[in-house]
């Protein structure tokens, strides 16, 4: 169920009214959405949905208690706000505890197009019939997902805090095996404005790799030159971005930790083309306007040219330090640069074309050695050509070392991972040295 913001805070306005604790705060989250899967040259399902959940936080003494419920019946949520309550007295006093901000000021995102909000499920199965056609003509099968909606989030604090925000979404994505079921291909896209959707682009990416006839090869394992498609680097920074949190590096327990007390802030940790950043109002990968505990997200750097300009910090923790508040980022832009990826493959004397990861994990946060798997398109490259598909193959390798040993860098253009649906706006790039410690048998 989506809500606009007039509804939203109406329903804040009422709860926070209801409320008989000394403090309290309200988070109220809806999606409308529809998706299909397609499998055989044909749809196999289709849902469409809508939701919508209130949580009710009431504070007393320092002391937190919270109850959520779905849908808008009047009756459940006053007693899910008389339920807080009752909870919040049996609970200890948290220690961390802070008071709910008052009113903020907000910059506006560009997370919402009506034209994509406005998308059905017709839309949907017309752009699947696209990605279908371009398996065909490539005589290799397509499986895949379409999605669409619209959802929003508001957040109320009886101190007089409430921020809003929507945002709408397409997303499409396939992979193409091929007729012996001996590799595949896979592309994919999510975008706030359907005007930037490309199906048959989408299509054509995926069935392009499926349907190349060499026979897969087994690579040994080793260190490679790898070059790295926007997906596959997108997950990476991904990882990388959940790790730019200040408490652990306070307290020695992260690789942005400083030996002897402190943190790497300022410091050069990654090559000198290596930048992220966030922005609400950024075009292709817009943040949102507030994050954690409804902190207004501002423009930020979070690595400029190799160096670490920003850990996020939440409120607890920037007055126990003495130092600025800062919300994590869950979309994030990393800087492009001006290689094209054909040229990298050209300039590649052997090495491995990348699509994407998956399984990927965090080994050690203490060193940044992050693990996974390849999939869905791996290919050996020898003299600057693309000579056969590559069978899959595992990685344990550190981000800070993947992201100084940059050779090349393209343009940024935003990607669709795996991993929460974050906008991320990721450039192709080659690394030197890239680490694969063992094979795997999956395509």
């Amino acid at each position: 169920m989506f809500l606009t913001r007039d509804d939203a805070l109406a329903l804040a306005d009422r709860l926070r009214a209801s409320s008989r604790a000394e403090s309290c705060s309200i988070l109220i989250e809806g999606e409308e959405a529809q998706s299909l899967r397609f499998a055989g040259g044909g749809v196999t399902t289709n849902v469409a949905a809508a939701r919508v959940s209130t949580r009710v936080e009431s504070h007393i003494g320092g002391r937190v208690g919270s109850v959520s419920v779905g849908g808008l019946d009047r009756e459940e949520l006053a007693r899910a706000v008389a339920r807080s309550e009752e909870i919040v007295r049996l609970l200890p006093e948290d220690p961390e505890f802070l008071p709910p901000l008052g009113a903020q000021n907000y910059l506006e995102s560009a997370r919402y197009d009506e034209a994509t909000a406005a998308l059905d499920l017709r839309f949907l199965a017309e752009a699947t019939a696209r990605v279908v056609a371009e398996g065909a003509e490539r005589k290799v099968n397509m499986f895949g997902c379409a999605a669409a909606g619209r959802r929003f989030s508001a957040l109320a604090s009886s101190a007089g805090l409430f921020a809003y925000d929507r945002e709408s979404f397409v997303d499409l994505s396939t992979t193409a095996r091929h007729a012996n079921d001996g590799w595949s291909g896979w592309a994919g896209a999510r975008h706030f404005a359907v005007a930037h959707l490309d199906p048959a682009a989408i299509g054509r990416r995926a069935a392009r790799k499926a349907a190349r006839d060499e026979e897969p090869l087994d690579l040994e394992p080793g260190r490679y030159t790898v070059i790295l498609e926007p997906t596959a680097v997108g997950e990476l920074a991904q990882w990388l971005m959940w790790m730019l949190r200040a408490r652990p590096a306070d307290e020695g327990r992260s690789f942005f930790s400083r030996a002897g007390g402190g943190t790497k802030l300022g410091e050069a940790l990654f090559g000198s083309d290596f930048s992220i950043r966030s922005d609400p109002r950024d075009a292709t990968a817009p943040e949102a306007p507030f994050g954690e505990e409804g902190l207004a997200q501002e423009p930020r750097l979070w690595v400029e040219k190799g160096v670490l300009k920003s850990l996020a910090r939440p409120r607890y923790w920037a007055q126990k330090t003495g130092l600025e508040a800062v919300p994590t980022a869950g979309n994030f832009t990393v800087a492009g640069g001006a290689a094209s990826l054909e040229e990298m493959i050209r300039q590649t004397k052997r090495g491995i074309l990348v699509t994407r990861f998956w399984y990927t994990n965090m080994v050690d946060p203490r060193s940044l050695l992050l693990t996974g798997l390849t999939r869905d398109g791996n290919f050996l490259v020898e003299n600057g050509e693309i000579v056969a598909p590559a069978r899959n193959m595992r990685f344990n390798d550190n981000l800070d070392g993947v992201f100084s040993r940059i050779a090349a860098i393209g343009a940024s253009e935003r990607v669709k991972t795996e991993m929460g649906g974050a906008a991320i706006s990721a450039p192709p790039m080659l690394i030197e040295g890239f680490e694969f410690s063992s094979k795997s048998s999956g395509i």
